[in-house]
């Protein structure tokens, strides 16, 4: 028997999860996101681009950590924009970030523990949420291992092991796969697929394939701009046999990225 989150409970009454309306966000002086719109519903959405498209600026918005500013951010129903009171959507969220700080000292244990306090999980629900999210992630043999003794691909699994502790509606993964072996990375899109099934699950890669076997939609950015969004397959049958990519996904996304690139420069 799963913990039941405080997500879960609460009233939804939103049409979709994640809705950006024109939204804009700066990392530093640079408009990383521009006048982006976007909505997600329940499934496992793979977010695509090169480098420097926004990718991190943008989930790192969703996940309540930096402001927008300008447009409109809704998350779960909750404005994120503005002096909005932010903790309800925080209960609802789970994050991983491409580079996550943790006490060196901590055990996988109370790391996960840790967080879950952090989300405000019900006292007697942690012990039981947190033994199963480090099995969900394979972890049950290190749980109570320090972090510090970690391997990278060990840690990334912690990582993953804290976002999904509280059982999130929303579920935000960046570069989630950096280190896992290819047998980690099976199991890790069979999770993906099961947390979908009732979750709005955005992870940012830069695995096209990863995106193509376990993603039911795809959102292709670039210069903070939504380019394309549609299904793994319809991806596909973007490409031809005279674009870049060594499998039918990656010869989509190399032609939806020269057609866009071919629009802004005309």
């Amino acid at each position: 028997m799963r913990t039941v989150s405080l997500a879960e409970t609460a009233s939804s009454t939103y049409a979709w999860p994640v809705h950006a309306e024109k939204l804009q966000v700066r990392a530093g002086r640079h408009l990383a996101v521009d006048e982006l719109d976007m909505r997600l519903g329940t499934g496992v959405h793979g977010l695509l681009g090169p480098n420097g498209a926004g990718k991190t600026t943008l989930m790192r918005a969703l996940a309540t950590v930096v402001k927008a500013s300008g447009g409109r951010l809704t998350v779960l129903g909750g404005e994120v924009t503005g002096n909005a009171d932010l903790r309800q959507v925080r209960r609802g969220l789970g994050y991983l970030p491409q580079h996550f700080g943790f006490y060196p000292r901590f055990t996988v244990r109370e790391f996960v523990e840790y967080i879950a306090w952090l989300k405000e999980m019900p006292k007697a629900a942690i012990p039981g949420a947190v033994q199963r999210a480090v099995e969900r992630v394979g972890l049950a043999d290190r749980a109570d291992t320090r972090m510090k003794t970690l391997s990278g691909g060990m840690l990334r699994r912690a990582g993953i092991a804290q976002a999904i502790v509280n059982d999130p509606a929303v579920l935000l993964l960046d570069e989630p796969t950096v280190g896992l072996d290819p047998e980690q990375r099976l199991d890790f899109r069979e999770l993906l697929r099961e947390i979908g099934l009732d979750s709005c699950v955005l992870v940012s890669t830069h695995l096209v394939e990863d995106v193509a076997v376990a993603c039911s939609d795809v959102v292709l950015i670039s210069e903070g701009r939504l380019v394309w969004q549609g299904t793994a397959g319809q991806l596909a049958e973007q490409g031809g046999a005279g674009d870049a990519g060594d499998s039918a996904t990656e010869r989509g996304y190399s032609a939806v990225l020269r057609a866009y690139r071919g629009r802004v420069s005309a």
